[in-house]
């Protein structure tokens, strides 16, 4: 089963990187003169500098060339995964896609996995989720992931191809629980970076972590999640990296909202979408996300920091 990777953003760069250790893998990257520059400098320079591509990574902005593959990880952004599958459905028909984004689409509310099975009837989707950074698995550092496909047997293929010594993958068929672990942890990690950047210190963190964990719970499981999809890699694992690292762009765009500095607009973070997207289908359902509820109230600038922590501490008592 030959491997391709469809966007050279710096998540994309390290699982070809890291997978070139079991064979040659295809890098695709949209824009020519940046598969050129990768091509010459055997780096990329722009999304994971330090970083070198083995020799058995070939990086190509030709689509046909990259699509021939039989297993295809997608790392595209979320917000432009409906895009990006409309665009390309002909090329994709028939082939394993695994999905490697995190988040919630605004215009339809699927996750990135259910966007494939809508958009490519013909293709195997999968999702590949979990706590990692796109430098540890580049490095080489010890990583495990959770692998989601509906299809055990073909879950099974694509988990063998996708580890390594170094990158362990675990599987589940429970789609639904995974796609919504990694998307609700991006809207807690935005919590716990408000709580820091607005010195409320880390016991105010933990408590805040444990209460959106029970928040993505209770929404996950109402969509039809099981628990225990939300106690692995997907949720709780990724939850606690998320939550507790200034390489999260989540948290550190919530560190700049918590002490009212400026954040690069250029930088993709995926939790704002996610909050908007989680808050009009939680008020749907009746399920209640106070966490989610705050966070995209502070993202539309409709409550001062200072407010959103208020109305979250005078919440009535209750037991756990």
């Amino acid at each position: 089963m030959t491997i391709g990777v469809l966007g050279a953003g710096a998540f994309g760069t390290a699982l070809a990187v890291a997978l070139a250790r079991n064979g040659a893998v295809t890098l695709w990257a949209r824009d020519a003169a940046h598969a050129a520059e990768m091509h010459k400098n055997r780096s990329n320079a722009r999304r994971l500098p330090g970083v070198s591509l083995p020799e058995n990574v070939s990086v190509t902005a030709q689509f046909a060339k990259v699509a021939a593959n039989d297993l295809l990880l997608l790392a595209v952004p979320m917000q432009q995964m409906a895009e990006f599958l409309a665009q390309h459905a002909a090329f994709l028909q028939g082939r394993s896609l695994v999905a490697c984004s995190k988040g919630i689409d605004l215009a339809t509310g699927l996750g990135p996995a259910a966007l494939i099975a809508n958009s490519i009837p013909g293709a195997t989707p999968a999702l590949l989720t979990g706590p990692s950074f796109a430098a540890d698995i580049a490095r080489g550092l010890p990583t495990a992931l959770t692998l989601a496909c509906t299809c055990d047997t073909a879950g099974e293929t694509m988990q063998a191809r996708l580890s390594t010594p170094v990158l362990r993958v675990y599987r589940t068929t429970d789609m639904i629980g995974a796609e919504l672990g990694g998307a609700l942890k991006n809207v807690v990690a935005i919590a716990a970076g408000v709580v820091i950047g607005a010195r409320l210190g880390d016991s105010a963190r933990a408590a805040l972590m444990t209460r959106g964990f029970a928040e993505m719970n209770r929404f996950a499981t109402d969509r039809g999640a099981r628990p225990e999809t939300l106690m692995g890699l997907s949720g709780l694992g990724d939850l606690v990296l998320t939550c507790t690292s200034a390489q999260s762009r989540n948290f550190r765009f919530g560190q700049s909202l918590g002490a009212a500095t400026g954040f690069d607009a250029n930088t993709t973070v995926e939790g704002v979408a996610t909050a908007k997207a989680v808050s009009k289908l939680a008020k749907t359902v009746g399920v209640d996300m106070p966490i989610a509820n705050m966070v995209e109230a502070l993202v539309e600038q409709e409550i001062a920091v200072g407010d959103a922590i208020r109305s979250l501490l005078s919440r009535p008592l209750k037991q756990e």
